[in-house]
């Protein structure tokens, strides 16, 4: 069945270019690049006090960046789920890291249908290794590049390397999609020397972190001792994510497509934690310090620090450039119908649970119609709901939890005891949903 199916995409996809022939309109090439456990404040244009991302930044001014954009999942496989395929990760009957996607389609068969040519390139997670090879969920290209820590720029450097060769190999042919799925700053963060070195000089002054960060840096401090080391080899590795978006950057440049290409910058979800292990603390923890700005939490966590961060896009006369969008709520749940929305694709999978949020992207307005939703683990564990201003969390096992985020971004007043109606309201959401889920 899998193999029919590949083949009628395959078809679909040469029919579909009889109408991109050289010279005709034709719909913009798509490129992701995805860092891993990137904090939503660990850029310069996000606000990191010593964060040197020139390239990065310079996009924010040429396009625009949101404040209020959300991943689908708190590790690796669910948020790249939610991204792939517009469905929240609890919602499919197995696991999708053991399981793949069972049979859901992604953005990536849709582009290929439609007569994109499209590649991954780097770290996977979106099923079992053994599927990580061409054809899979519409992706004509799939390289799985792991670390190249010595390399000029740092351990993206290789799958950057990759990316950049398949836009070259495509770009007179027809549109691309690329998803560049990078490891900075996923654990292990210990950069080339090469890199460190830019940052030697620094002093970093804790009192210019927020109060929610100093946690991450006293635990930091506990597990290595010296503070100013652990942040420059941080922003060693977050400086080496802004060299290689340059390159990629630089070559759209060079290929002429820079007006056809939306570029799209984000991370997975937030910075990972400092990790301490029964047998001892883990090499290289004590790097581990990504910076969530005001927000309450980290990776593995609902709380917006956990969710919540950097998503930059560019498309020279489309999106507004310069422009901070602090006002929509915005997620990866709503990649497909977007994506698929700008391609001029008409036909969508069903029950999907992201929307078409294109209007945002652009610079108008758009009253969001869906909630956005969060599970860990099972379906009788914690569930978080984004609902309008609203942040709620619902648990079987423990008192529900309510914060305005207009109000109160750093959850610091849960006001669940001053409104109990909402809270039923809210619960109400949340227990359809639940009852949606496969059974544990």
């Amino acid at each position: 069945m899998a193999a029919s199916r590949l083949l009628l995409i395959g078809i679909a996809a040469c029919l579909s270019l009889t109408s991109l022939s050289p010279g005709s309109d034709r719909p913009p090439n798509i490129i992701l690049f995805f860092a891993d456990d990137l904090g939503f404040g660990d850029l310069g244009c996000y606000g990191h006090p010593y964060a040197i991302t020139p390239a990065l930044d310079q996009l924010a001014r040429e396009g625009s960046r949101f404040e209020q954009h959300y991943v689908t999942g708190v590790t690796c496989n669910p948020s790249r789920t939610g991204l792939m395929t517009g469905r929240f990760p609890a919602t499919f009957e197995k696991n999708t890291a053991k399981f793949g996607f069972q049979g859901r389609t992604t953005i990536s068969e849709l582009l290929q249908h439609e007569g994109y040519r499209t590649g991954l390139f780097g770290k996977w997670h979106i099923g079992p290794q053994e599927m990580a090879v061409d054809g899979t969920y519409g992706f004509d290209v799939v390289q799985v590049i792991g670390d190249s820590r010595e390399a000029t720029a740092g351990r993206d450097d290789d799958l950057t390397d990759a990316a950049i060769a398949f836009m070259r190999e495509t770009q007179n042919e027809q549109p691309f999609y690329i998803n560049i799925m990078g490891h900075s700053t996923h654990f292990p963060v210990n950069p080339p020397e090469h890199l460190v070195a830019k940052f030697r000089h620094l002093d970093i002054d804790r009192s210019r972190f927020s109060d929610r960060m100093q946690q991450r840096i006293d635990r930091a401090i506990e597990v290595g001792g010296d503070f100013n080391s652990s942040m420059q080899h941080y922003l060693a590795d977050v400086y080496s994510i802004d060299l290689n978006v340059r390159r990629v950057l630089e070559a759209i440049d060079e290929l002429g497509i820079r007006d056809q290409t939306i570029f799209v910058f984000s991370s997975d979800q937030g910075p990972a934690p400092v990790v301490y292990e029964p047998k001892g603390i883990r090499p290289y923890s004590e790097n581990m310090i990504g910076y969530a700005g005001i927000y309450r939490g980290e990776k593995h966590t609902q709380w917006e620090g956990g969710v919540r961060v950097p998503f930059i896009i560019r498309w020279p006369g489309k999106v507004p450039a310069g422009r901070v969008d602090s006002e929509h709520v915005t997620s990866f749940i709503d990649w497909l119908p977007t994506i698929a929305s700008i391609a001029g694709i008409k036909t969508l999978p069903e029950n999907l649970e992201g929307e078409d949020i294109s209007s945002v992207w652009l610079g108008q307005d758009h009253q969001r119609t869906k909630p956005l939703f969060w599970n860990n683990g099972s379906p009788a564990g914690t569930i978080a709901l984004r609902e309008k201003n609203w942040k709620y969390y619902s648990s079987p096992n423990s008192p529900s939890e309510l914060y305005d985020l207009s109000q109160d971004p750093e959850e610091k007043s849960d006001l669940s005891a001053s409104n109990p109606e909402l809270v039923s309201e809210l619960e109400a959401i949340v227990q359809q949903w639940r009852r949606q889920l496969p059974n544990d």
